[in-house]
């Protein structure tokens, strides 16, 4: 048995660890600040993992506990925190960043701003070299107002196509373009428009679409949603349109289409024997099992061990799914389309071992394995609904919210208190709490998580959870309020997109694409390079 002292974490040099990001094998670069710090300012290949979320997500993101793991924060505190959660969790060889991201700029290496930074960047070399044709807001618009045929896809996931969407837009997930495209463009003459919000997830679902041979016209509407409104134009909002799911024909076009792109790039198959001897190697060599099917299919069944992974969101997010560099990747579908268009943007990525899973076996998908609920001792108490109103009828209870701070603004618990878990010990001395609290969150092992840290804080106090969160709360007929009131924490612990600022959405929109657009030169600085896609330059 490995003792303690053995697990201890090492520190390692800002020169040592880009000796190792550059080298062979497989590492996980983890800064562990909540991501709206993280956003700040960043390694280029760190993975965003909050401590706080840290135990939730930590065996799904480094699914191998011998995965080499480096740690960064800004100045080792956090890291130590995380080391020890790792430690807990079998992982054995953990290191943190000596000095912190700071000293990583210090040293002469590149600090990136911003989310998915790897993803978006490529999004940008690819307009680059593909030379992506894209057409601005106004140019849509007096195409729209003279009623030219034309189909506008959104290539976002249906939540975000529900807060907004350009005019007519329907909603079409970046994995899901091939897959559907052929069946809402059937007439060849119709001109298909890709739209995000901003620009990766354009730029890639309307190159997805040439890749794959479409005979229609495909363009992306430059700037998305947002170049939309800074043209002074206006969106639609809470839409749940979706493009339809291929009839017979139009499947046989995409999948037609979708064999192609695989000899094109190099799309590999496995069966199912394969797959078992990768399950076999797991601890030798990091195994994630992606289905990348939309979520409500996901959810309807998948294989034994596979998580779902969006295709649109695993390409445009690759590092909120893979945080391992050099692992194996297998992708799902029931269609032989959205996982092969999906490997093969990974591919050009340079994640070379990424495979398509063949032959699935549609008797064997069952609906997917539940989350794991943390170990408390002693495992704090759930009260419902109506209880808590009592409670709080009796000023015999405080709430503690520990949902995003954007989810907190549009609706809370009145009278509720927001934290951030990392950070549980400073925020509730600054509160004035009731005999009991109850902590609550949309995922309630997160609440269970910050009950148990809490009651090591403050052993006087009773900790209970509100079983099924805020929905469970409204569902119940109770009401919310709105606004930052309660909020004992700074709200960083997300990053915002443009269009959820509090104040200056059009400043920030301009600044988020001006961010993209300098993107490309940052990454030449950093000398990163993507291997398949330099492969073919």
């Amino acid at each position: 048995m490995v003792s303690s002292e053995q697990n201890q974490p090492r520190r390692i040099t800002p020169r040592e660890l880009r000796a190792r990001i550059d080298g062979e094998g497989e590492l996980a670069v983890l800064d562990v600040r909540e991501e709206g710090v993280f956003s700040r300012g960043h390694l280029f290949r760190a993975c965003s993992a909050p401590l706080s979320l840290l135990e939730l997500n930590i065996e799904r993101i480094v699914p191998r506990k011998a995965t080499p793991i480096v740690l960064c924060d800004d100045d080792e505190a956090l890291a130590e925190r995380a080391a020890e959660v790792l430690r807990r969790f079998g992982y054995a060889d953990v290191s943190i960043l000596e000095g912190g991201v700071s000293t990583w700029g210090r040293a002469g290496y590149e600090v990136f701003t911003g989310v998915n930074v790897p993803s978006k960047a490529f999004g940008e070399l690819i307009e680059h070299r593909e030379e992506t044709p894209s057409i601005p807001a106004e140019e849509l618009k007096r195409r729209i107002d003279a009623g030219e045929r034309m189909v506008i896809l959104d290539s976002r996931p249906m939540d975000e196509y529900n807060l907004m969407n350009i005019p007519g837009g329907v909603d079409c997930p970046g994995a899901e373009l091939v897959y559907r495209v052929h069946e809402v463009a059937r007439d060849p003459s119709t001109t298909v428009v890709v739209n995000c919000a901003g620009r990766t997830r354009s730029i890639i679902g309307a190159q997805s679409l040439i890749n794959a041979g479409v005979p229609n016209t495909v363009v992306a509407l430059r700037n998305g949603t947002m170049g939309w409104q800074l043209a002074g134009f206006e969106l639609e909002h809470g839409n749940t349109r979706m493009a339809p799911v291929p009839m017979p024909d139009a499947l046989r076009q995409a999948q037609s289409a979708a064999r192609r792109v695989a000899e094109r790039f190099g799309v590999s198959r496995v069966g199912p024997t394969q797959l078992e001897r990768f399950r076999a190697e797991a601890e030798q060599r990091s195994l994630y099992l992606l289905d990348v099917r939309d979520p409500a299919e996901f959810q309807a069944g998948t294989l034994p061990g596979f998580v779902n992974a969006p295709g649109g969101q695993l390409v445009q997010a690759t590092d909120a799914y893979v945080a391992t560099r050099g692992a194996r990747l297998v992708l799902m579908d029931t269609d032989r389309v959205r996982a092969v268009m999906t490997a093969s943007w990974l591919r050009q990525m340079g994640l070379s071992d990424v495979f398509v899973l063949d032959g699935v076996d549609a008797t064997q998908m069952r609906a997917p394995e539940p989350a794991t609920s943390p170990r408390l001792e002693p495992e704090p108490r759930t009260i419902s609904a109506d209880e808590l109103r009592a409670l709080l009828e009796a000023r015999a209870a405080s709430v503690v919210d520990l949902g995003t701070s954007i989810a907190f603004r549009k609706g809370h618990v009145p009278g509720a208190y927001w934290v951030i878990r990392s950070r549980i010990g400073d925020s509730l001395a600054k509160s004035a709490l009731e005999r009991a609290v109850v902590f609550m969150s949309p995922d309630m092992r997160l609440a269970q998580l910050t009950a148990g840290d809490a009651a090591k804080l403050l052993p006087d106090r009773e900790m209970l959870v509100l079983q099924g969160g805020l929905e469970a709360w409204r569902a119940a007929g109770h009401s919310t309020e709105t606004g930052e009131t309660g909020m004992l924490d700074a709200p960083d612990d997300v990053w915002y997109r443009p269009y959820e600022r509090m104040a200056g959405g059009q400043d920030a929109m301009r600044e988020y694409l001006s961010w993209e657009l300098e993107l490309v030169a940052q990454i030449k600085r950093e000398g990163v390079r993507y291997p398949e896609f330099a492969a073919r330059t």
